[in-house]
């Protein structure tokens, strides 16, 4: 998989991944290089080869970030319409699952349009109780950039992709 000529797929994935999963995972290691895997509702992919996610409820990633900045962050599409109809035609039309290997970078304030991307994506819980408790007061985020992206082999339904 080119990160560069497939980004544009790579991000309708992603967009794909969260609207099933509402997360993704992003696996760092700790100091004592244990493995540790985190799931982030609020990851962004840029056109570049970037993204940021917003660091509020995270506490194992901030810390990993300050050694050991290395991460993957995977996105599986656990659509079941999407999966019952890749397994009945035995072949996938869009990737089921990538991998993006990449680096934690610096922690900063949100832009406006950060946080305006955030509440489009959370609109659809905002009359919830528990909305304004987890997405209401988010102004911090991590940005993150990606030197590498993997799809996930599955045989002959994803020879094609």
């Amino acid at each position: 998989m080119n990160l560069i000529e497939d980004w544009t797929k790579i991000r309708k994935h992603f967009n794909q991944s969260f609207k099933t999963n509402l997360h993704v995972s992003i696996a760092s290691v700790d100091e004592d290089n244990n493995p540790t895997v985190t799931p982030i509702g609020s990851l962004f992919l840029n056109d570049n080869q970037a993204g940021f996610y917003f660091e509020m409820f995270p506490s194992k990633l901030p810390k990993h970030a300050k050694n050991k900045k290395n991460i993957c962050v995977l996105g599986v599409n656990s659509n079941r319409w999407f999966w019952v109809k890749s397994l009945f035609k035995r072949k996938f039309d869009s990737y089921p699952a990538v991998k993006l290997y990449g680096q934690l970078g610096d922690k900063r304030k949100a832009t406006e349009q950060e946080i305006a991307r955030l509440k489009r994506r959370m609109r659809m819980t905002r009359g919830l109780k528990g909305h304004k408790y987890l997405w209401g007061h988010m102004d911090m985020v991590r940005e993150v950039s990606f030197h590498e992206g993997e799809s996930i082999n599955l045989k002959e339904m994803t020879t094609t992709l």
